[in-house]
């Protein structure tokens, strides 16, 4: 054995890291998917095949055999968004994607702010959710499907009193109204203060079950309010809302 480790060569050693790391960034991109069971499946397909060859199933293993030929196809497909994720991923870490991120991050952000203290200047209740790590399809379902670019009268248009999507939450992710009128959890917690209202509620119950923030207008008052991990930043003006905003929503490798 110690022979076999004196011809290793430096290049030998290094192609095995190199392989060992993308394999670990692999399980990463798969980790908490459904990615695992079906890779799973196709290791019992492949297992399968050689064990009919070795029993001697003729028709068995033609019929595998010829399946390997399109197993990378099916995996590329069944595995489509966590490779797509992990592309997007690996071109934001270059300098250009991550200056138009930043870009792209302060004109949400401006705009957000825009329409919030425009609706709170009317007392026009609202409550905007922004999307993070954690999926909102569940409650994304539950409302109207929008799907269009964030602008401040796209959200004055569906908070107006006499919108039929006033009614309800807009969900936002990634600079795009997803959709509106959605229906949010209220929360459990006892130790809520009982003054608070049913948007409140809602954007307390949806942060503490998910990482999402929450933007509340009260309609009794025009107070803006910030939800984040189930707790509230009251009475913010334009100024403090932008600064929480850029402080809550910058991914950690900007910061």
């Amino acid at each position: 054995m110690l022979a076999t480790l004196s011809q290793i060569r430096w290049i030998d050693a290094l192609d095995i890291l190199i392989v060992a790391f993308g394999l670990y960034q692999l399980l990463l991109i798969f980790k908490g998917t459904r990615a695992i069971p079906m890779l799973m499946g196709l290791v019992s397909l492949y297992l399968a095949a050689k064990v009919s060859l070795w029993a001697g199933l003729l028709t068995a293993n033609w019929i595998l055999h010829n399946l390997l030929g399109v197993w990378v196809l099916l995996i590329i497909i069944v595995f489509q968004p966590e490779f797509r994720r992990a592309l997007a991923n690996l071109g934001q870490r270059s300098s250009f994607i991550r200056a138009f991120s930043k870009v792209e991050e302060a004109h949400m952000i401006d705009e957000l702010v825009r329409a919030t203290t425009s609706l709170a200047s009317k007392k026009i209740g609202a409550i905007m959710v922004l999307e993070r790590e954690t999926k909102l399809s569940n409650y994304v379902e539950s409302g109207v499907d929008i799907d269009a670019t964030l602008s401040r009268r796209l959200l004055e248009s569906i908070f107006f009193p006499h919108s039929p999507l006033h009614d309800g939450a807009v969900i936002i992710n990634q600079g795009r109204v997803i959709a509106a009128s959605c229906f949010l959890p209220l929360t459990l917690n006892p130790s809520v203060s009982k003054d608070l209202g049913t948007r409140h509620r809602a954007a307390i119950g949806l942060t503490e079950e998910t990482d999402a923030v929450a933007i509340v207008i009260s309609e009794e008052t025009g107070s803006i309010s910030l939800v984040m991990d189930g707790q509230i930043t009251g009475d913010l003006d334009g100024a403090a809302l932008r600064r929480l905003l850029g402080d809550v929503l910058k991914p950690k490798r900007f910061r």
